[in-house]
């Protein structure tokens, strides 16, 4: 390919590059469309009223929430749970930790097991209403956790699995 042949290639790309770009200009001039200074609508979003404690939970009556509740269900249930953590007695962590005796304990108790520094600064213990809250939306619940599950909406399914983490207990806790 000789030199004549290359300036016919270089100068068709440059045209195309020309033309389009000329285009676009030429008509942003004869087209000219002014932008509204405010928005044809607005999306308002409603902000839940914050208190000074982001983890109280809405009221929630434990009797009646785990009255709700089904074993049965709860093995459904616990499969979602099952692929992070082990609830057999002396069960090995998992990606999380294990759940045996989880209910009455402390939070972030396990020794053998490194917890992010939200759950070690939470101070507080694994009460019904404390799990309940957590298993609502735990990264909401708790701001900083490593567990990335998104929750359970459904009040029957937290019920479920409540009872079922009670019931794995060496001194499950009396139910109110």
């Amino acid at each position: 390919m000789d030199s004549f042949e290359i300036n016919k290639i270089v100068a068709a790309v440059l045209v195309v590059f020309l033309v389009v770009f000329g285009i676009g200009k030429i008509s942003d001039m004869v087209f000219h469309v002014e932008k509204p200074n405010t928005s044809a609508y607005k999306v308002e979003i409603s902000t839940a009223s914050s208190t000074e404690d982001s983890n109280t939970e809405q009221l929630v009556d434990v009797t009646t929430l785990l009255a709700m509740g089904n074993l049965d269900e709860a093995k459904k249930v616990w499969k979602k749970c099952s692929a992070c953590h082990s609830i057999k007695k002396d069960g090995k962590n998992k990606i999380g930790p294990a759940l045996y005796n989880v209910l009455g304990r402390n939070v972030a108790a396990l020794n053998d097991y490194k917890y992010s520094k939200a759950f070690e600064t939470y101070g507080k213990s694994w009460t019904f209403e404390e799990m309940n809250g957590f298993l609502t939306k735990p990264q909401a619940y708790i701001k900083g956790t490593k567990m990335a599950f998104a929750g359970l909406k459904k009040e029957k399914d937290r019920a479920s699995i409540i009872l079922f983490l009670n019931q794995n207990s060496d001194n499950p806790l009396p139910l109110p």
